[in-house]
This record gives C-alpha cells, sequence and structure tokens, in this order.
C-alpha cells in the first residue's frame, strides 16, 4: 500500500509525469518550513521595535481587571508585573517579539503551507490558494481578537474565584504567557471552517455529510473548547463554541453551494 495516496502525489519537479518521492517530499517540506522560520525571524526583528505598544497592549485587560476588583483584593504591585529571575526579563521580552514576529509572518507561513498541499490539488482547487490565505489571516485574527475582548471577564471570574482573601501577584512571564496561548488557541480553532470547506472541496466529506454530523460535531465542539482554551472559564469557553458552532453551520451552507 503506498504511502502516499495518489490522489494527494506531488509531481516531480525533474519529472512533470512522475510523482515526487518520500525523500522529496521530505526536502520540499524542509524548504517550506525553512521559509516560513525565516519570515518569522524576520516578524520577529520587526516586532522588537513594537513591543513597548504590544505590551501595554496585552497588559491593559489586567489593569482593567483590577480596576474593577476590591480595593482590598488589588495587589501592592497596581498591574504592573513582577518577575522572580534575573532571565525573566530578557525571555518576556524574547516570547512577546515572537509572537509578535508570528503574526506579521503569517501570510506567509500560510501560503507556505497552502503552496506544500497545492501540487497535490486539481488544477480548479488550486485557484483557491489567495482565498484560502487571506480567510484563513482573517480568521485567525478574529479568534485572537475575540480572545482579547473575552480576556477581562475570564480574569475577573478567575481571579476572584478563591474569594477576597486573596490578592493576585502576576508575573510578567506567566500571565503574558497565558494571553498569548489564549489568542493561538482561538486563532487556530477559527480556522475550523476553512479545514471543512477544504475537505469538501477535495471530496473527502460532503455538506450532507456534515448535517449527519451535526449533534456530534456540537459535542466535540463543547468538549473542544473545554480541553483547549487555557482559563477553562465559562465565559473563555463560550466565546470559542458558539462561533464555532456557527462556523459549522456556515461550512454547510458552503459545501452544499460547492457541490452544485
Amino acid at each position: 500500500m503506498p504511502l502516499i495516496p495518489e490522489r494527494f502525489r506531488r509531481r516531480s519537479s525533474r519529472d512533470p509525469e512522475a510523482t515526487m518521492t518520500l525523500v522529496e517530499h521530505l526536502e520540499e517540506l524542509r524548504r517550506r518550513l525553512f521559509i516560513a522560520v525565516g519570515a518569522v525571524t524576520v516578524g520577529s526583528v520587526v516586532g522588537w521595535f513594537l513591543y513597548g505598544p504590544v505590551l501595554h497592549l496585552l497588559q491593559k485587560p489586567y489593569c482593567d481587571t483590577l480596576t474593577n476588583m476590591p480595593k482590598q483584593s488589588r495587589p501592592p504591585t497596581g498591574c504592573r508585573f513582577a518577575f522572580t529571575g534575573p532571565l525573566d526579563p530578557t525571555l518576556i521580552k524574547l516570547k512577546v517579539v515572537v509572537f509578535i514576529g508570528l503574526f506579521i509572518a503569517l501570510p506567509i507561513v500560510l501560503w507556505q503551507l497552502w503552496a506544500f498541499v497545492t501540487p497535490g490539488l486539481r488544477k480548479s482547487e488550486r485557484k483557491w490558494a489567495v482565498p484560502f490565505v487571506l480567510s484563513s489571516v482573517l480568521l485567525f485574527a478574529l479568534g485572537a481578537a475575540i480572545a482579547y475582548l473575552m480576556l477581562p471577564k475570564g480574569l475577573g471570574f478567575l481571579l476572584g474565584f478563591a474569594g477576597q482573601g486573596f490578592v493576585p501577584l502576576m508575573t510578567g512571564d506567566r500571565f503574558l504567557g497565558f494571553v498569548m496561548l489564549l489568542a493561538v488557541a482561538f486563532g487556530i480553532s477559527f480556522e475550523f471552517p476553512i479545514i471543512l470547506i477544504f475537505l469538501c472541496g477535495v471530496g473527502v466529506i460532503s455538506s450532507d455529510k456534515l448535517r449527519q454530523w451535526r449533534r456530534g460535531a456540537i459535542v466535540f465542539i463543547a468538549v473542544f473548547a473545554a480541553i483547549i482554551t487555557p482559563s477553562a472559564d465559562p465565559y473563555t469557553m463560550l466565546a470559542m463554541m458558539i462561533p464555532m458552532v456557527l462556523f459549522y453551520e456556515a461550512a454547510i451552507v458552503v459545501a452544499r453551494v460547492m457541490s452544485k
């Protein structure tokens, strides 16, 4: 049994009539990954100069949350972050800079992903490249934006859960890591309709199948949202679950239109 199905085999550049070997597949993957990592590196250089404004933006939900807390429950440091080790400031800045670089390089990263998949598609399917990249970037940004907007609600729930006898003392590394993980989790989950539409487009699934799987899909989405959201608070889980259910319904409609 061949390792790569005929439907998705790539054509060799040296012999257009032949398919690529497994080694050539791996070489192509390595080249695409190298370009993607290079794009993130360049984006991180730009992110170095954007560190200040982005740090202020990421810090704002925490400051807003503390403002709404009782005065006796606010930390002595205010909304400024603490650190516990001499290397923490360096690691925090590098983490934020790479995070910015990933966002800046996202169109190139997604384009490399599409370019790796494209040779295994029919000519009529390759025209989806630009819509795929644009919609993926927009949905990822939308997911990250919703995560950011829901952050004050989620933080208010989490920081006040233990009662007024506790005062938060937030380190920069843990808080910023939490925010960035939340943004990436929402961004990736919002790619859900793109995956469904792609699978429908290449004939792996159909709109009829999606309708049959609706109930199971809703249960799966609820479990997925509960697992992937790092905060696990109800506000954040619902903020992820509801759009994903709507995306599923939208994918059914788009798949039906594509099949006509």
